[in-house]
C-alpha cells in the first residue's frame, strides 16, 4: 500500500471580491433557478475530535492556529446576518463547526436565532450538529434556548473503531447518552450521521441500524467525500450507497421513501412491516450519495463561515467576506441584502455533477478547497 501524504494546506483563502449589490425585491435564484432556503453558519472552526476525514491530527495538531477570538464573527453580528438571510428567503438555520458546543455560551446565540421570523411571521427550522460529547451535559440548556433538533456524528458502535476514528480516545458509550440525553428533552426527530470510510468502518453499517432500528431516530450513511484537501481521501476508500442499502437488504426489506422537504440531500428508505408496507413505528434510513449521485440540481445551502465569509458549495475554494460589510463598511440591512442577493444569483456551483466528467486522481497536488471544520458539513 502506498504511503498516505496528508498535505499542509491552510483553508483560509483569499475572498472573492463583493458584487455590486441587486436590486433586493423577490427572493433570488441562482443561475440555475435554485431558491436560497437552507443556511448553515459555523460557530467556531475548533474540535474536540481529530476524525481522519475531517481534521486530521497529522494537520490539526497542537501547534496549529486556530483563528483568534477577535476574528470570528460575535453573536450579534451572526444573529444580524442571519435575519437578512431570512428576509432573503432562508427557512432553516443550522449551527455546525468545528464542534459548535465548544463556543462558549452558544445558547444566547440560539436563543437569539430562536427569535427570529420570517417575513410571514412563521419561526425558523433552528437546527445544530454535534459530534454529541458534550450534548449530555448541554440537552437540557440548548433545549430551554430554542433549539428545535440536533444532528450527530457517530461513527461506529464498536469502541475500538469508534475512538480509531475520532483519534482522540472518545468513548462511544458518551455520545450514545447524549443522544438519549437529547431525545429526553424533546430534541428531534434526531438524526445520526454515519461516515462510511471502506476498510475502516463498513462493518459498522449493520449494528448501527440495527441499534437505531425502532427508536426513532434516523440513522443516514454518509459516503466519504473529497472536501478539502487534508484528509487524504481516496475513490477507493468510497463504499457506495447502492452497496449500503444491498447490506442492509440482507438483514431487513426496505423500501424507498419519497424526499421529505426540497433540496434534501438524503435518499430515505423505509423499514417494512410483514405485509410490505412502511412501518413508522419502525423507521427509516437514509443514505447521503455525496460521491456516486449527484445531487447538485435542487441544492439551496449556503455555508457561512465562522469569520464572516460566505460559500456557496461544500467543495467551493473562495468565499465572499461579509465580515467587512458589518465592521469595516457599516452597511445598512438593505445593503447587506442586496449584495447577498447579487452574490446569490451570480451562483452555478454543481461541483458534485461535475466530478464524474474530470480526470482520475493522478497523484498531483490536490485541488485548494475549503476544510469541512472551516465551514461545516
Amino acid at each position: 500500500m502506498s504511503e498516505r501524504v496528508i498535505p499542509l494546506v491552510d483553508q483560509r483563502h483569499p475572498s472573492l471580491p463583493l458584487p455590486a449589490a441587486a436590486a433586493t425585491g423577490e427572493h433570488p435564484l441562482d443561475r440555475l433557478q435554485r431558491p436560497l432556503h437552507d443556511l448553515r453558519i459555523s460557530v467556531t472552526d475548533r474540535c474536540n475530535f481529530r476524525c481522519n476525514y475531517c481534521m486530521p491530527k497529522e494537520v490539526f495538531d497542537k501547534d496549529y492556529a486556530y483563528l483568534p477570538h477577535s476574528a470570528l464573527l460575535s453573536f450579534e453580528e451572526i444573529t444580524r446576518l442571519a435575519n437578512v438571510f431570512v428576509q432573503r428567503g432562508v427557512r432553516k438555520i443550522r449551527l455546525t463547526g468545528g464542534e459548535p458546543l465548544l463556543r462558549k455560551n452558544i445558547e444566547i446565540l440560539i436563543e437569539k436565532l430562536a427569535g427570529l421570523r420570517t417575513p410571514d411571521g412563521q419561526p425558523l427550522d433552528l437546527t445544530l450538529t454535534t459530534n454529541g460529547s458534550l450534548l449530555a451535559r448541554k440537552a437540557q440548556s440548548l433545549k430551554d434556548a430554542g433549539l428545535q433538533r440536533v444532528t450527530v456524528s457517530l461513527d461506529g458502535l464498536d469502541d475500538t473503531v469508534f475512538r480509531r476514528m475520532n483519534d482522540v480516545d472518545f468513548p462511544v458509550a458518551e455520545v450514545l447518552e447524549g443522544i438519549e440525553a437529547a431525545k429526553a428533552m424533546g430534541l428531534g426527530p434526531i438524526k445520526v450521521n454515519m461516515v462510511v470510510k471502506r476498510g475502516t468502518n463498513d462493518n459498522e453499517i449493520v449494528p448501527m441500524a440495527r441499534h437505531f432500528r425502532g427508536t426513532g431516530v434516523v440513522l443516514r450513511f454518509i459516503e466519504y467525500m473529497d472536501v478539502g484537501a487534508t484528509n487524504g481521501w481516496r475513490m477507493d476508500e468510497v463504499l457506495p450507497s447502492a452497496q449500503v442499502i444491498e447490506r442492509l437488504q440482507t438483514e431487513w426489506p426496505l423500501a424507498p421513501l419519497q424526499h421529505s422537504a426540497p433540496g434534501e440531500t438524503a435518499e430515505r428508505w423505509g423499514y417494512l412491516d410483514a405485509q410490505g408496507q412502511h412501518d413508522p413505528a419502525l423507521g427509516e434510513v437514509g443514505v447521503i450519495s455525496s460521491v456516486t449521485q449527484a445531487f447538485c440540481g435542487d441544492c439551496n445551502r449556503a455555508r457561512l463561515s465562522t469569520e464572516g465569509r460566505l460559500y456557496l458549495c461544500l467543495f467551493a475554494s473562495q468565499g465572499y467576506d461579509l465580515r467587512q460589510l458589518l465592521r469595516e463598511k457599516a452597511a445598512s440591512d438593505t445593503e447587506i441584502a442586496g449584495v447577498i442577493d447579487a452574490i446569490w444569483q451570480g451562483r452555478g456551483d454543481r461541483y458534485s455533477q461535475l466530478r464524474s466528467a474530470m480526470p482520475p486522481d493522478t497523484g498531483s497536488a490536490p485541488v485548494r478547497r475549503v476544510e469541512m471544520s472551516y465551514i461545516g458539513g
